[in-house]
């Protein structure tokens, strides 16, 4: 089975072209594949220590966890024979709602499928359900990119989605680590994490963030306080650059004035110091006398 051709067709065909979730057939066979649907003791069943969502809404794993008591697991897991288990590949959450439910048994589909195979579709199935946060998400597609080595164009072809949507997905990872924190935590949305990524500082990215919070600043506020940040380290670039070229023709003069080696240093708030040297108390006397008169 071609899982990559299957994955870059589409968001959703890919992954139905794998399992299909809606159409399992009265014999126990899903209609895509042929292969059975198997009652499985979900204890041999466990979940992917790789997989890209990491964080699972308790609320909402509640809720299922109820309409399984109801209903029960209406679609498979997929899952992938391991040594004395079975790995979860797409149904994670599933998994814990039924073990939430109490639940002895579960559906499941076992496919043989590859490392790679494996993160595409738990990215997609995610992807599909919007379970992913923004860091997550950014994750799962650098891995793609390491792991695999494919390139961003590759990416965007398997999960159906635009280069700069994943260009942009990745650079969210240059975010200082306490602010990818906030973003995982939703305390920072993904618009103001991409506006912060005009600040190379991280300490300084972590202060803007707060003051999001602390200010409830819109992502166009932030963007305007970002741009003028940008605007101010000109400033006081080019501000110092002009104090340098001062200090240097002051440093020729002296040097002229009273030959020896003098160096002029100065801060950005106006102080700084003058450095003249001397190599014997006679020229120390001379140096005096000179600035005397």
């Amino acid at each position: 089975m071609a899982l990559g051709k299957g994955l870059s067709k589409g968001k959703g065909k890919g992954l139905a072209a794998l399992i299909d979730t809606e159409n399992i057939s009265p014999k126990g066979k899903d209609a895509a594949s042929g292969e059975g649907v198997v009652m499985m003791n979900i204890s041999k069943v466990e979940p992917n220590r790789n997989q890209p969502r990491k964080t699972f809404n308790e609320d909402a794993l509640q809720d299922l966890a109820e309409s399984i008591k109801q209903h029960g697991v209406l679609s498979p897991l997929l899952v992938k024979e391991r040594d004395g288990y079975y790995e979860i590949v797409a149904g994670e959450r599933r998994w814990r709602a039924a073990n939430i439910a109490g639940l002895k048994e579960i559906p499941v589909i076992i496919r043989d499928l590859s490392e790679q195979e494996i993160l595409e579709i738990s990215i997609i199935e995610n992807l599909q359900r919007e379970d992913l946060n923004p860091i997550e998400e950014a994750q799962a597609y650098k891995r793609l990119m390491t792991e695999f080595h494919l390139t961003q164009d590759e990416v965007a072809e398997k999960v159906s989605k635009s280069r700069t949507v994943i260009a942009n997905s990745v650079r969210l990872l240059k975010l200082s680590e306490n602010v990818q924190q906030m973003v995982v935590e939703e305390i920072v949305s993904a618009g103001h994490a991409r506006a912060l990524l005009g600040i190379e500082d991280p300490e300084e990215q972590f202060v803007l963030a707060q003051r999001i919070i602390d200010e409830k600043l819109s992502v166009r506020e932030l963007e305007k306080i970002v741009r003028n940040r940008g605007k101010e380290k000109k400033e006081i670039k080019k501000k110092a650059s002009q104090l340098e070229n001062v200090y240097k023709d002051i440093e020729d003069k002296l040097k002229n004035r009273l030959s020896t080696k003098v160096c002029v240093t100065g801060k950005e708030d106006g102080s700084g110091k003058i450095e003249i040297e001397f190599f014997s108390a006679d020229e120390l006397e001379r140096i005096i006398d000179m600035i005397g008169k």
